[in-house]
């Protein structure tokens, strides 16, 4: 049997089998957790379970999704704010067409489960779900959660998280709902291979830093990389992820710029001794997973919530990683940068203090609650 509506320009599909509808968007680090769930829970599944994805009609969200052969269904979204502002008139129609949408989507799709990962786009369809008495389970990655998943989570039956620390952030009524299961890491970030990474960056000295500034890039850690590049050539070699930069450092013996790192990230990754990035929850637990040392510059309440900053003190308290908050100058990060590297015993306790953070089968274990659900 197939069940097809329009709906924009694809159709609604329903085959035969359980589906799980997967949802999450606005940034890719709320999909790649997601779709690393989703591909655990296919090995569980097999042939016999319909995935699907519901998010964001705007951004990156159908890209990364359709690029890993997921049937994408788009709804309408809007920003959900603490603070008062004009705009929340208009993203509020936006809210209310989007759970009219995602309403008519899950009646069509009758999921037997809902598997929340964040981001504004989700409220609609936990709301949906709700209304429609399909079980949702939701994951916050973060370490203090979005105001997404405080919405989310009194419709949810069971509620997931990364750290220990986040369930105190929850009224006392949701926390026996509330489980630590970490934070899934898509499994192409765990088959890296060290000396195809070194071969990629080029010739030059070792150690090797790898900057990430997310997949949009990070205009204060370019500058501050730019403010110090002579100094860290002299250290060691440099790749650098740099996003959409107007004018960025030209490549040269020793550091290797590029707009954006698909395939070879896995390679770079477990090549480098050390990374200076951002504290987004998924790049964290990526790093860790690799039992990595990290320099974090975790984005600031002047442009976030601070959940980066939250994400990065609890790396800083368990001696993961150093910490630069606020507005560090090029010589600060390169001066813990050579302080770093000229301490082989720091940089190995790091990684370890890393590696012992993180629960490295969070993807399989979200995945055998997804089952028990669909069974």
């Amino acid at each position: 049997m197939v069940l097809s509506i329009g709906l924009e320009k694809g159709l609604i599909k329903r085959t035969e089998g359980p589906t799980i509808v997967y949802t999450g968007g606005g940034t890719a680090g709320h999909i790649f957790p997601g779709l690393a769930v989703l591909e655990e829970t296919r090995k569980l599944t097999g042939d016999r379970c319909h995935h699907c994805w519901i998010a964001s009609r705007r951004g990156m969200d159908r890209r990364l999704v359709e690029n890993a052969g997921i049937s994408f269904y788009a709804i309408s979204s809007g920003k959900l704010r603490r603070y008062v502002s004009l705009r929340n008139l208009a993203d509020a129609f936006r809210v209310a067409a989007g759970l009219v949408q995602a309403y008519v989507l899950m009646k069509k799709l009758k999921p037997a489960v809902v598997f929340s990962k964040g981001g504004y786009v989700t409220v609609p369809v936990v709301l949906a779900a709700r209304l429609l008495k399909i079980p949702v389970i939701s994951h916050e990655s973060d370490a203090e959660p979005g105001l997404a998943t405080r919405m989310n989570g009194r419709f949810s039956s069971r509620i997931l998280v990364s750290y220990p620390e986040t369930i105190d952030c929850f009224p006392s009524a949701l926390k026996p709902r509330i489980e630590v299961s970490g934070n899934p890491v898509r499994p192409e970030i765990l088959s890296g291979d060290p000396r195809r990474g070194r071969e990629l960056s080029g010739p030059g000295p070792e150690p090797l830093v790898l900057v990430l500034g997310g997949s949009q890039g990070a205009r204060q850690i370019n500058n501050l990389i730019a403010g110090c590049l002579p100094a860290l050539l002299r250290l060691g070699r440099v790749v650098h992820q740099h996003g959409n930069w107007d004018a960025p450092p030209e490549k040269t013996s020793g550091y290797l710029p590029r707009d954006f790192i698909s395939e070879e990230l896995s390679d770079f990754m477990a090549a480098a001794d050390l990374i200076v990035c951002r504290a987004g929850a998924s790049t964290l637990w990526e790093v860790a997973t690799l039992s990595k040392p990290s320099i974090l510059i975790p984005l600031g309440t002047a442009s976030s919530r601070g959940d980066q900053i939250a994400n990065a003190r609890i790396f800083q308290r368990k001696g993961a990683s150093l910490v630069l908050e606020g507005d560090p100058r090029p010589e600060d990060l390169e001066r813990e940068i050579a302080g770093l590297l000229g301490s082989p015993d720091r940089l190995k306790a790091m990684g370890q203090a890393a590696g012992n953070m993180v629960q490295r089968n969070a993807a399989v274990y979200i995945a055998r609650i997804l089952y028990e659900e669909v069974e």
